[in-house]
């Protein structure tokens, strides 16, 4: 049967249990955010992140890569960790109020300060929040072995080993055209550089017969016409670094003049 009142406010069991109380939220709390914040970080961001990413992305996703390389066996090690934090909560708070607060207080803490405010804050930081308490959870990662590492082999023989694939062309391509439709809002990629990326993604989908123009089409000189000052402002005027030039009918390509602008 479970105790109630126990500990009265001034006795030194009370403020231990507090403070017990306290830590194994707060525990529970970086368990849950880092559960989020860890896990939502593919090994392909991370990679990027440490080799060029700013100095101080690079710094963290350095100290992020050795703990999270083996995904199943971290998550196990959060969840475990969190759950074992969430089920001694309630012990020690059923020695300090009665039964129904006990319920009430740990649901009202493990909601506010163990899930919300933890996942919230790790969401936004959780790069820079996961590189400073990497040590410790590499030491938590080693505690928890022996029940966790069974669990993220059965995880990887089921679900493999979690090792995401890089970007495809079309990913790739849809990237860039959201880079390319921020250009014009500051963003790092100009609306030129886009264009071009977008292009070369695309080469290998294309047939020769998409990049060409049709004859008709083209502006052409022809092998007669003479180079004087209008001809060459009309060739400068159209832009072309090589115009084609052909003999009686446009169709008849017989050469190319390479125009190379001053």
């Amino acid at each position: 049967m479970a105790a109630e009142y126990r500990y009265e406010c001034c006795e030194t069991g009370f403020f231990i249990r507090v403070v017990v109380v306290t830590l194994l939220v707060l525990f529970a709390g970086l368990m849950s955010g880092l559960t989020l914040g860890l896990m939502s970080m593919s090994l392909v961001d991370l990679e990027v992140l440490a080799n060029s990413g700013t100095p101080s992305d690079r710094k963290h996703a350095s100290k992020i890569l050795p703990v999270v390389r083996r995904q199943h066996l971290l998550l196990c090690t959060l969840l475990f960790c969190n759950a074992a934090a969430m089920e001694a909560l309630p012990i020690f708070l059923d020695s300090l109020v009665p039964a129904w607060g006990a319920i009430v207080i740990s649901v009202t803490l493990i909601l506010s300060f163990g899930e919300i405010i933890p996942q919230a804050v790790c969401a936004r930081y959780g790069l820079a929040i996961g590189a400073k308490v990497a040590p410790f959870v590499q030491i938590l990662v080693w505690i928890c072995f022996p029940i966790a590492f069974p669990v993220s082999k059965l995880l990887d023989l089921l679900l493999g080993k979690g090792n995401e694939a890089l970007f495809r062309r079309a990913e790739l391509k849809t990237l860039v055209d959201l880079h390319g439709n921020e250009a014009g809002k500051g963003g790092e990629l100009t609306r030129d550089e886009t264009t071009i990326i977008a292009g070369a993604l695309e080469l290998s989908e294309k047939t020769a017969r998409d990049a060409m123009t049709p004859a008709s089409e083209t502006f052409a000189i022809d092998v007669t016409s003479k180079l004087d000052r209008n001809l060459m402002r009309l060739v400068l005027e159209k832009g072309h670094s090589r115009v084609p030039v052909y003999y009686q009918l446009p169709r008849n390509i017989i050469g190319l003049i390479l125009v190379t602008p001053a």
